[in-house]
């Protein structure tokens, strides 16, 4: 076994919101250590969603979050000098961690004007269950379910 795990600092409530998945949130959308920029972002793309669906915002982007939160990955494994794609359950913390990556990874892809308008765009068709972010997590549950001949592999 190798050394004890570091202990996770605890992050502080974002300033709106009071909601430490919202800091999450903005830490992975900050590039170069500008969170500043990253809250403006974030904070403008939620007035953009309460716009657009007449509801708020903050509400549809938790949605949106669930909508998109996998359950079930795939991991691959080697045995015998074949590399197999096990299906394994997600664990809570890594199911927040992939929504939140996806939705902005697939929300920097889109085309629009600004960070703020694609995120937007992305949170919304994210909470009706559609977008790219909503695509990849069918397509990892479509990939887990389609292996799961080979879930008795199990690490």
């Amino acid at each position: 076994m190798r050394k004890s795990q570091p202990k996770k600092i605890p992050l502080a409530p974002d300033p709106k919101f009071n909601d430490k998945l919202v800091t999450r949130f903005v830490n992975n959308l900050m590039w170069e250590g500008k969170k500043s920029g990253a809250f403006n972002i974030f904070y403008d793309s939620l007035e953009k969603v309460a716009k657009i669906t007449g509801e708020d915002g903050y509400e549809v982007w938790k949605k949106a979050l669930t909508n998109i939160t996998p359950s079930v990955e795939v991991r691959s494994r080697r045995i015998g000098g074949a590399t197999f794609q096990i299906p394994s359950e997600v664990r809570p913390d890594r199911k927040i961690s992939l929504s939140i990556k996806w939705m902005i990874r697939y929300s920097r892809e889109r085309n629009g004007r600004s960070m703020a308008d694609k995120l937007a765009n992305e949170i919304v068709a994210a909470s009706k269950g559609e977008g790219a972010s909503f695509k990849k997590k069918e397509d990892t549950h479509r990939m887990a379910e389609a292996n799961k001949a080979f879930a008795h592999f199990k690490v």
